[in-house]
Parts: C-alpha cells; structure tokens; sequence
C-alpha cells in the first residue's frame, strides 16, 4: 500500500511512521502538512518551514505541503485537500495515514471526504489507550516539545515543557495525556523513526488567536 503520511509535525505523526515501517504491507512515499500560508508556518502547530524541512530529511522522506488560508474557511480546507488527493492518485498513492486517536467524527469526516477519491485512509492508532500510548512512546526514545497550549484547557505554564514523564504525572486529570482533545500540540525532534535528532531551542512565547504558542528556533 503506497501510503501518504499526514505529517503535523508532532509526536502522534511521528509514532504512527514508526509503526507503519514495520508493517511489510505498508510503502511510506512522503509526508502531507498543512501550511498556514499566510504565516509560513505549519498550521496550528506554528512550526517554522525549516524545521519541518529538517524533521522531513531525518525522516528521508518529501514533504508535500499543502498552503490554505488563516482564518482558513471550511470549503477553502476542503478544495486544498481535493487537489493534494488527485496529485497523490496520480502520482500512484493508494493510502493516507492519519494519526487520529479516539475522536469518531473526525474519523468520519476523514473517511467521507474520502470516500470514491482513489485514496483509502488508514488510522494505525485509532483506539489507543491514550495513557499507555504515552508512555509507550516516551519509554522508546519519541522526544518530543510542546509547541501550542490551549489555555481553556490547559494551563499555559506547559507551554515549551518536554513530552516526557515529569509532564504525564503533571497534566491535570482533566487533559488527555496525548493531548487529543486540542489541550496541546508538539514538535518531535527525535526517536527510532528519525535518523538523527534535530536540533532545537525555544524562543519567545506569544498568545495569538485564544492560544499560546512558543516559537521553536
């Protein structure tokens, strides 16, 4: 199954390579992230161009970046998708990836827009215990940053903390651990599906749109 990886940039995208290289059914051909074109940045994670370039060649593997629009209407998110689809068709993709845990009507809205495209999705970690799945990933080596906090749910002093365990036994009960629901989003920088870690450093932190984000150099 040639397979198209949909790439935010975070620990849940990068755990889910790692599984589909040791399936023999699966060909990984190359990443998919959303930019935020505007910004030049990965959408929603904030992640500047050159660390998703840099995540992408420890990976060795192409990125395909697919820019819309901030604030970025439903119909503009959908066209954007429907052009990347026929381009990975074309080029003789069967599968996309998807790194969803537990949430049912992402899942479905994922498998509608997909429907009848030439384009199967696959979500090799849906129904994870979330708690293990932490913890599975940290105890393998995943280093990961977080990037994004949403506030609402999440008190902004985690904003640039590391995945780790120190974090797990300091989420409130409240938060996933994986952060599934939106109370976080992270950078990996490292672990067994890199082939080197990246280099970072944590820059200013801004408050933009109702969320708080810490800019990774």
């Amino acid at each position: 199954m040639k397979t198209i990886v949909s790439w935010s940039t975070g620990k849940d995208s990068a755990w889910m390579i790692h599984l589909l290289r040791a399936r023999a059914d699966v060909e990984i051909g190359a990443l998919l992230t959303t930019i935020n074109e505007p910004a030049q940045r990965v959408a929603m994670h904030a992640v500047r161009m050159d660390l998703l370039d840099a995540q992408a060649a420890a990976l060795e593997l192409p990125v395909w970046k697919v820019p819309i629009p901030s604030p970025c209407p439903a119909d503009a998110y959908e066209r954007a998708m429907a052009a990347l689809v026929r381009r990975a068709v074309a080029d003789g993709f069967t599968h996309v990836a998807f790194g969803d845990l537990f949430l049912e009507d992402v899942r479905r809205y994922r498998e509608a827009q997909l429907a009848g495209s030439g384009l199967t999705p696959l979500f090799p970690l849906f129904g994870a215990d979330t708690a293990a799945l932490a913890r599975e990933m940290i105890d393998a080596g995943l280093r990961a940053r977080i990037t994004c906090v949403d506030p609402r749910t999440l008190d902004r002093r985690f904003i640039g903390r590391e995945f780790d365990a120190a974090l797990l036994s300091e989420l409130p009960a409240s938060a996933d651990p994986c952060g599934e629901r939106g109370e976080f989003h992270t950078f990996a920088y490292a672990g067994p599906m890199f082939t080197r870690p990246i280099a970072i450093d944590t820059g200013i932190v801004v408050e933009r749109d109702g969320f708080v984000f810490v800019d990774l150099l």
